[in-house]
């Protein structure tokens, strides 16, 4: 069975999980080492700038290959990091810009240059192919988290919260729906910036000391994104004119940053699943932010609980996943479904940049 290091990052410009695994892309024998790399102050700071001017970028212009060579590297020295001998590498790159009705999706780094440094065989490009054939790219992982939530009771909702938040509802039959929810950590990981000069709100303390606009956010619920049915995908700034909009920016910092983490939670609550799950377990960032976590238990109407209630770990699960679906790339199984990107039929994807 394969043992695979899966990298990860994400939406929310934090820095790079990697963390080792040993799957043949359908079942998981052993979990290993995890590392986060966490991105310099400066390289957030150019990431922030890719994903605003993105749409006019070209692939060879000074900052994106400046870009593609830092991140390059943080990945390579994460693999390093990790310190057990792997078969392959998942590499699933920096989305920049994800714009699916246009055919595009676009995650930067340098695959070739990785599994050069790095010595092994580096699956990437995780989302090409579905979107060639009509899907929306993402979200990528239902499949892994249908396997990791084999034994327990069902129907259960994953709610991943990074930049942007999407869910994998999985029937008690096995059945997989999933989509993006609407924003995650992203608006208010960049209202904190804007008003603390902290990367994030740290321990939600800042949503937590403010009080929820209910006209702000009524104006952000009226969002045509909420009005159409999953399979649906988010690039990470699809809300910005709708914030600018909604009179946010006239909120103080306290009350805006409540706002925004009950926006994450009421868009959570109303995306359409096909029953009511009986748990919503949460991973990603999103769920070391006490206000986004108290949101959501006052909005869903079942228990919510971070993914190590379950014994995961939510600070590596994505990275995990991208391990677990690079071995899948390998054996030629699919990685998305008509029902959690919108494809026509299951379908395989990646690519190999053997070293």
């Amino acid at each position: 069975m394969p043992r695979t290091i899966g990298l990860m990052s994400g939406t929310s410009l934090d820095g790079v999980d990697a963390a080792w695994i040993d799957t043949d892309g359908e079942s998981i024998t052993a979990f290993g080492p995890t590392v986060t790399i966490p991105y310099e102050r400066k390289m957030r700071i150019d990431l922030r700038q890719a994903l605003k001017v993105a749409p006019s970028l070209a692939a060879d212009s000074a900052l994106i290959k400046l870009l593609t060579q830092r991140l390059t590297d943080t990945h390579a020295d994460a693999i390093e990091a990790v310190g057990r001998k792997a078969d392959l590498i998942g590499f699933h790159g920096q989305t920049i810009l994800h714009r699916p009705a246009r055919r595009r999706s676009w995650q930067i780094g340098d695959a070739a240059a990785l599994a050069a440094r790095v010595g092994l065989p580096v699956v990437y490009d995780f989302r090409s192919a579905d979107i060639a054939a009509g899907g929306q790219g993402a979200p990528l992982a239902p499949v892994f988290h249908a396997a990791m939530a084999r034994d327990l009771p069902k129907p259960l909702a994953v709610l991943n919260i990074g930049g942007v938040a999407n869910v994998t509802w999985i029937g008690a039959d096995g059945e997989l729906v999933a989509c993006d929810t609407g924003p995650g950590n992203g608006p208010l990981d960049d209202w904190a910036a804007r008003h603390t000069g902290d990367a994030f709100d740290r321990d939600g303390a800042l949503a937590l000391s403010g009080r929820l606009d209910r006209a702000v956010l009524g104006r952000l619920m009226a969002h045509p994104y909420f009005g159409r049915p999953a399979p649906k995908s988010l690039d990470r700034l699809d809300f910005a004119q709708a914030l600018r909009d909604s009179g946010a920016e006239d909120l103080s910092a306290a009350d805006g940053a409540a706002t925004l983490a009950a926006f994450t939670a009421q868009a959570v609550a109303a995306t359409i699943l096909p029953a009511a799950p009986v748990r919503w377990l949460v991973c990603g960032g999103g769920r070391h932010n006490p206000a986004i976590m108290a949101a959501l238990r006052s909005t869903l109407s079942a228990p919510v609980d971070p993914v190590e209630a379950v014994g995961w770990n939510g600070d590596a699960l994505e990275a995990q996943c991208f391990g677990f679906l690079a071995a899948r790339v390998v054996a030629g199984l699919p990685l998305s479904f008509p029902r959690t990107t919108g494809v026509p039929e299951p379908m395989a994807g990646g690519r190999i940049a053997k070293p």
